[in-house]
């Protein structure tokens, strides 16, 4: 699960923003690999999810005295930290991918994806979340959504932002955030019932239990 702001970040972050370098520091060291973790998600590629921790960190030095408590620390920083990851995916054009505005289907409903396999799962995901092979498997897995369902679900989901705080991320709308996660979800979970489903409890499409 990823490092929630605690009390301890404002006393941090008071002393950062009164020039206490050792301070920075410390929240460096608090955020890193989260910030790492959420620009690997959003780039795949490390050297790319390094840069993206230096640039944000940099910002951070240049902006601490700009953070007035408005929101929470590591939501600030995420925001920070997903507008570099997306600068240098649109800057170097990592691959092509269909665009993070508003898409009309989305926001007139559309079709939500059919599962192909439904299955009752052996665990519970809270449990599978905890073990290590299975949050390899759902970032293999979040790697083949298209980009603005893996955005919303990384932030959403995953960093724990509010609706609110990802649609303004993404600059999309509540609505088309909410429908973007849900067709997420639904095709994450129709990838991980793959490996995690109990296959005596498998319904095919269309079917009914009798």
């Amino acid at each position: 699960m990823p490092a929630r702001t605690t009390d301890d970040d404002l006393p941090l972050v008071h002393q950062a923003q009164a020039g206490d370098f050792a301070a920075f520091e410390e929240l460096v060291a608090r955020y890193e690999k989260r910030v790492f973790g959420l620009a690997l998600r959003i780039l795949n590629r490390r050297h790319d999810a390094e840069e993206v921790v230096q640039q944000t960190f940099l910002t951070l030095i240049e902006r601490i005295t700009d953070f007035r408590k408005e929101s929470r620390f590591s939501t600030w920083l995420t925001r920070i930290a997903t507008n570099h990851a997306l600068a240098l995916r649109r800057r170097e054009a990592v691959r092509q991918t269909a665009t993070l505005g508003e898409d009309r289907h989305d926001d007139n409903g559309g079709e939500l994806p059919r599962p192909q396999f439904i299955a009752e799962w052996k665990v519970t995901p809270e449990q599978l979340v905890q073990q290590r092979e299975t949050r390899e498997l759902l970032d293999r897995a979040l790697a083949e959504l298209d980009e603005k369902y893996r955005m919303v679900f990384v932030l959403r989901d995953i960093e724990e932002l509010t609706t609110e705080e990802t649609a303004e991320t993404l600059g999309i709308s509540i609505s088309n955030t909410k429908v973007r996660l849900m067709r997420a979800r639904l095709m994450l979970r129709e990838r991980l019932t793959q490996f995690f489903g109990d296959e005596h409890s498998r319904i095919e499409p269309g079917h009914r239990h009798g």
